[in-house]
């Protein structure tokens, strides 16, 4: 195994890990909803891609869980309900592709994630949005109301797009929870999300090696580079604006939906280049038109009167 991490594929793969890895450090997103993809476009078979980025996301979710639990004080009780819901939903994902009987499985499931990754990025324009317009703020209530049928409900749903996709435990789940509980303190929402997302990628991850299998030399340079690249990225999280690399984000998510549910590479173009010229334009309208913090003073203004 350790002669396979220098082969040209291995290496590759060293790279697109450490990148992505890179941008999961600087925004704490990002994970299965850009690694997925990026091994499908590079050629890995999308049930083979799902199983092991999986299994890199589950190392990577307890690691990061571990250390929310010390210092970020999850709330457990809305955790509670969101792995009472997801976990038995996401182990049956693997099963659940399988069992539709498909004659074309790496098709069907690369169309799910396709789907998949526009509600991720439609999850990262109205996170994105909503933070703008003042309509989510987290709040400084450590323990808001719990709202167990609904929680419930999201974690059934979400349980099963990351048990079919790998994509949603960070990006759609994270929003739900923001949208449900908007009074949660900061520091415990990013907790609560990723204490509730170790199991449910863990069931997840099981479900799919159950089905397919585990491949070491693609899993082994997704840990490595994955883990550099997070690093990386956690060092630089406070220099480089957060908003920016969202937008880019929700841009990446949403040209990588459309070639995942086939279109033609003419049409993939023109999406990105609408979306990235065009898109600035209106994210620069809404600014104006919604954004709280333009009818705040400046502080020395404040400090005057």
């Amino acid at each position: 195994m350790p002669e396979a991490l220098w082969t040209y594929d291995s290496l590759g793969l060293l790279v697109v890990s450490a990148v992505i890895g890179v941008v999961i450090g600087l925004t704490g997103m990002g994970g299965g909803a850009l690694m997925t993809p990026a091994l499908i476009l590079v050629g890995i078979p999308p049930t083979a891609a799902v199983a092991n980025d999986l299994v890199v996301n589950a190392v990577n979710k307890v690691i990061g869980a571990g250390v929310h639990w010390k210092h970020g004080k999850p709330n457990l009780k809305i955790a509670f309900w969101l792995i009472l819901g997801s976990v038995p939903t996401a182990y049956l994902g693997a099963w659940l592709v399988h069992a539709v009987g498909a004659d074309d499985v790496q098709g069907l499931l690369k169309k799910a994630i396709g789907a998949t990754l526009i509600v991720a990025s439609s999850a990262y324009f109205l996170r994105a949005f909503f933070e703008m317009a003042g309509k989510i703020r987290t709040g400084s209530d450590p323990n808001p109301p719990v709202k167990p049928l609904i929680t419930l409900l999201v974690g059934v749903i979400g349980g099963l797009m990351v048990g079919i996709t790998s994509v949603g435990s960070g990006t759609v789940i994270m929003m739900c929870i923001m949208l449900l509980y908007p009074t949660l303190a900061a520091l415990r929402l990013v907790g609560t999300d990723l204490v509730q997302a170790v199991p449910l990628v863990i069931a997840a991850a099981i479900g799919h090696v159950m089905v397919t299998g585990v491949d070491w030399n693609l899993l082994v340079p997704l840990l490595i580079g994955g883990a550099i690249g997070t690093y990386v990225g956690s060092k630089f999280a406070g220099r480089v604006p957060q908003g920016l690399i969202r937008r880019g984000i929700t841009i990446v998510l949403a040209v990588t939906a459309s070639a995942m549910l086939g279109a033609s590479p003419a049409l993939i173009g023109a999406i990105a280049l609408v979306l990235v010229t065009v898109g600035p334009l209106v994210w620069r309208a809404l600014v104006r038109r919604y954004s709280v913090h333009l009818d705040e003073p400046p502080a020395r203004s404040r400090a005057r009167v």
